[in-house]
């Protein structure tokens, strides 16, 4: 299927064209946070500071083989169904860039049983669990991204969470301080994505850029045109098949080129701290639901549809 993708939507030998050349050369040579951090499971202490320190942490060995297969069978079903929808590949977040949320119609892949799959994950749950320093938190959305070999342009620095507008510019926004002073990044981290690796991540395959220490900056975001060469490369690879990199959602990021001949997915699972919410929209059936171990249905206890309703689930192509 990759290969296929590789050429839907491209002009043919756009691998081996000058400019691409080049650019695979450059980040051959540059890309990647230097001395990047990448841990085991159980070293929670550890995984805690890095995350409170950066903004993110990256902890390998999350999934084991067999895990790993069935997230990245799955995944390669769903971004065939978008797919199908897109021949041009304009993508939802920039060209051969889609949102796995924004591409299904309940905004989840919480339908999906690999999406299901990750609920259950110990080593998730430590880490989380000692993030929040709490067990009580609950899922947002079960989601990701991923992007197309083709993605050539560098997605805008930005961040996935933000102070309180009018519900008419968008439900999904929650804190506000009526006196100003205070805004959603003097808090601590109100909700952690946490993406899974279903193939390795190298600096040619779309890694995404996080810049650390900015979960808590105020300074506008620099746009494309005003954003530094290291910011660009600040980029999280290599990071092997298998890993979680857990990120605190106000710390900026961004996509980045992939020239590699692969798709690069990265589903997600999202949480709200204890004591954060924001409007939740419904990823899964009451039946779906039971089915649940205990654990999972905690979390997702309010992502559920009423057992009355009919939960449509499918692709589509609105903005995230």
């Amino acid at each position: 299927m990759d290969q296929a993708i590789a050429a839907d939507g491209l002009s043919a030998g756009w691998l081996d064209a000058p400019e691409t050349l080049a650019m695979r050369a450059h980040l051959e040579a540059n890309n990647g946070i230097k001395g990047l951090d990448i841990l085991q499971p159980g070293d929670t202490k550890h995984a805690v500071d890095l995350f409170r320190r950066d903004g993110f942490v990256v902890i390998a060995n999350v999934l084991n083989s067999e895990q790993t297969e069935i997230l990245r069978n799955g995944c390669h079903e769903v971004v065939s169904d978008i797919l199908a929808l897109d021949e041009g590949r304009a993508g939802n977040r920039g060209s051969h860039r889609y949102s796995f949320g924004g591409s299904s119609l309940t905004r989840s892949q919480l339908h999906r049983p690999e999406w299901q799959m990750l609920l259950d994950i110990q080593a998730v749950t430590d880490a989380v669990t000692a993030i929040f320093q709490s067990s009580d938190y609950v899922l947002r959305a079960a989601s990701g991204d991923f992007c197309l070999p083709g993605a050539v342009g560098y997605q805008p620095l930005h961040s996935d969470v933000r102070d309180w507008h009018d519900p008419k510019t968008t439900p999904y926004s929650a804190f506000h301080d009526p006196r100003r002073q205070l805004t959603v990044r003097d808090l601590p981290c109100p909700y952690v994505c946490v993406n899974f690796l279903p193939q390795d991540v190298t600096p040619l395959n779309g890694p995404t850029r996080q810049i650390p220490g900015t979960q808590h900056a105020r300074v506008p975001i620099p746009t494309l045109a005003e954003e530094p060469e290291w910011m660009r490369l600040s980029t999280v690879c290599p990071a092997p098949a298998g890993a979680i990199m857990i990120r605190d959602v106000r710390a900026w990021h961004g996509g980045t080129p992939n020239i590699a001949n692969a798709v690069r997915s990265i589903p997600n699972l999202e949480f709200y701290a204890p004591w954060f919410r924001e409007p939740i929209v419904p990823g899964i059936t009451y039946h779906d639901y039971k089915k649940l171990s205990d654990h999972a249905q905690r979390l997702v206890r309010h992502c559920v549809a009423d057992s009355s309703e009919t939960l449509l689930t499918g692709p589509t192509l609105r903005a995230p």
